[in-house]
């Protein structure tokens, strides 16, 4: 799997963001990413549709491969951890992160998110509608911003159309970041992609598995 990244300032801070749909915080040595929808292949299956297990197993072989790179002290999951009821999914999910019990793990929770607070503490995460460290407040869903704030939300998964040659359009999963928002993408790959916004001079860092694009 290839890393690319690019540094942007954001509420007075470094933030890197990658090609692999998370964000790392170097200075709190934190991984951050949103929309893992654990459990939604198997709740697609419980409903008729087959969409198989790999999809899930390749999320988390993709999110192991990050851990291990950034070697962060704290994952931050900015909502939807899970999709629906417990299913088969959520097994694979907990005997996955025995591996990983040294690293501090914090939620804010979405509108997937609707076990009660005990479930997630069970599984070692913090738990918090919204949590403010140093200038920048996580929250799954936009808000209404206040002044000298900044917001990393999740929630919309965007993207981008690009025009190609005649008709064409090529969609990209991207961050989109103003001057007090910033939109990650989801990470799982089993997500569409939201290509319209409703932020302001707004900026759009799509990304490939070669490249993050300015647009």
């Amino acid at each position: 799997m290839n890393i690319v990244t690019k540094d942007i300032r954001f509420g007075n801070e470094i933030l890197t963001l990658t090609n692999q749909r998370v964000l790392y915080w170097q200075a709190q040595e934190m991984l951050i990413l949103s929309d893992i929808h654990i459990g939604k292949t198997a709740h697609f299956r419980q409903h008729g549709i087959a969409i198989p297990d790999a999809v899930l197993l390749k999320d988390l072989e993709r999110l192991k491969f990050l851990i291990e790179h950034f070697q962060p002290k704290q994952l931050m999951v900015v909502g939807d951890l899970f999709h629906a009821d417990y299913n088969q999914n959520f097994d694979v999910f907990i005997h996955w992160m025995e591996q990983f019990q040294d690293v501090t793990k914090i939620l804010i929770r979405g509108n997937h998110d609707r076990f009660k607070v005990e479930f997630y503490e069970n599984l070692g995460f913090q738990t918090h509608i919204q949590k403010t460290i140093n200038t920048l407040t996580f929250v799954h869903d936009a808000v209404k911003v206040v002044a000298n704030s900044y917001y990393i939300s999740g929630h919309m998964h965007p993207g981008v159309r690009i025009k190609m040659k005649g008709r064409q359009y090529l969609k990209l999963p991207c961050f989109q970041v103003n001057s007090q928002q910033l939109i990650l993408p989801a990470f799982s790959l089993f997500t569409g992609l939201n290509t319209r916004t409703h932020l302001e001079n707004v900026v759009n860092y799509a990304f490939t598995e070669d490249a993050v694009l300015e647009l």
